[in-house]
């Protein structure tokens, strides 16, 4: 039997919680919902859409487009996953279907032999260094599925598994991209920093 006893101060509800409790809601068409929903992910979501095109209105749009498909869709949310993974994953194909319509070019995946990669500590190091603006230039020069990854790993805490379902890839490409985003980043903060030093 389920306990229905609210829960007391010190008892935390996680985030996930309060966005499934929010979603139900959304589902039945609560607006404050909604806008409380909205609230919760709207920072993170900005960023991780605006860090894919580095333009804000896009980033904006694509944002309320998102939020909108959540309004629309809250109620086919199914569990499966964490309430952000289902929404990354939205936010993320909504941008690369704007990035195909800009440039023209098709987001092609890499071929890479799948080679695992089990330290993602090892790039926090280089996150944390006092030349952002070497790590910023680094990220940018990335391909744009690299790009993703990394994003996703550092700068929303994802594990590799939530990864991979945003971005419908199985968990070792997650890995690989991951493995030569680093080795990128790597080659091109050494050749930074070593002109500037």
């Amino acid at each position: 039997m389920k306990n229905t006893t609210p829960p007391n101060a010190s008892e935390k509800i996680s985030d996930n919680e309060t966005a499934v409790l929010l979603l139900e809601k959304i589902g039945k068409g609560n607006e404050q919902a909604f806008a409380d929903f909205y609230r919760l992910f709207e920072k993170r979501l900005f960023r991780f859409i605006k860090s894919k095109l580095n333009d804000s209105f896009e980033a904006a749009d694509i944002l309320n487009e998102t939020l909108l498909e959540v309004w629309r869709k809250a109620d086919s949310f199914e569990g499966r996953s964490k309430v952000s993974t289902w929404l990354f994953g939205i936010a993320y194909y909504k941008t690369v279907d704007r990035m195909r319509k800009r440039t023209d070019i098709p987001m092609d995946e890499e071929n890479f032999p799948e080679t695992a990669d089990d330290s993602p500590d090892a790039m926090a190091c280089l996150l944390s260094a006092e030349r952002g603006e070497h790590i910023r230039y680094c990220l940018e020069k990335l391909k744009s599925v690299q790009k993703a990854v990394m994003e996703l790993a550092f700068f929303q805490d994802l594990p590799y598994g939530e990864i991979a379902r945003i971005v419908d890839c199985p968990e070792n490409t997650v890995k690989t991209r991951m493995f030569h985003a680093k080795q990128a980043m790597k080659h091109c903060l050494s050749s930074r920093m070593g002109a500037d030093g």
